[in-house]
């Protein structure tokens, strides 16, 4: 997954122009536009590294002259004292641009910690994880390659990528099955129906009409077992919808819910409440 240019660009010149304004007072009143530095990220956590060439573009967005070097990459473990990366060049310009490049650093670090994770959690199992649209506005994309970068998957970017219908989607329409109907009626051939179920009986009519993936909201571990052997008796022979369990889902529980037979285990934690990874940026003259 390559983030482009554009959406990085425009998420750092918001960044930049909220954080800086017309002048960055301390920086352009105490130093000399000839002053040279030389800084380096340096990790204070164990973790997996994410974001560090958006982090390194806010420099160069800075200030095209700013030399930046990657020592460790997207995706790869960092321990507590590792070099990051370095960026060379006029130190008002690292200066300006150190706590933007930190504030993407260490937000996609930690949802790529946190999602990694939750990977390990269902090792063994057929289950993978994702994410859920309980996302930053303006930074679903980011958080979105992130989970991606800890070995997760991604859910739905927007609601265009898949119709899914939740609770209050059933409550408003009436009708389970109606509204399925209805939206079949209406989608392209392309839309995949996603429905949201909340006990049995939902969960054998969300079969009966032909869902294609079938959520199971805030269900214990116990009633997510004795759904699934619903789904598989239901569908021997047949086409079996992907079962997702979504709602309450923590590291504690995350490993007794990938046994029990979902394909997805959805969570919304991973970018709505993730910590940030430490990260420093330490400058030298």
């Amino acid at each position: 997954m390559n983030l482009p240019d554009f959406y990085v660009d425009d998420i750092i010149k918001r960044a930049l122009e909220e954080d800086i304004n017309y002048i960055d007072l301390a920086t352009d009143y105490l130093l000399d536009d000839e002053d040279i530095s030389s800084a380096t990220f340096v990790s204070k956590a164990e973790g997996v590294l994410c974001g560090i060439k958006e982090a390194l573009k806010v420099f160069t967005f800075i200030d095209s002259g700013v030399k930046t070097e990657i020592r460790i990459k997207d995706g790869e473990h960092v321990s507590k004292g590792d070099v990051i990366a370095v960026v060379h060049g006029k130190t008002k310009s690292i200066l300006k641009g150190e706590r933007t490049a930190l504030n993407i650093l260490q937000h996609m670090s930690g949802i790529a910690t946190e999602t990694a994770k939750y990977v390990k959690c269902c090792e063994g199992t057929k289950c993978s994880v994702a994410e859920t649209r309980k996302t930053l506005p303006g930074l679903r994309a980011l958080e979105k390659y992130a989970v991606t970068v800890g070995g997760g998957k991604n859910h739905r970017f927007n609601l265009s990528d898949g119709a899914m219908l939740k609770d209050n989607h059933i409550d408003a329409y009436g009708s389970l099955t109606n509204a399925v109907a209805a939206l079949r009626k209406k989608i392209g051939h392309m839309v995949k129906i996603e429905v949201e179920v909340r006990n049995k009986d939902e969960l054998r009519e969300a079969l009966s009409c032909g869902a294609d993936v079938i959520m199971l909201d805030n269900m214990t571990v116990p009633q997510m077992t004795e759904c699934v052997k619903i789904v598989d008796e239901t569908t021997a022979g047949k086409f079996r919808p992907p079962i997702e369990a979504s709602g309450n889902i923590t590291l504690e529980t995350a490993a007794d819910a990938a046994k029990t037979g979902v394909d997805i285990i959805s969570v919304g934690a991973l970018t709505h409440s993730v910590k940030a990874f430490d990260i420093s940026l330490k400058i030298k003259s």
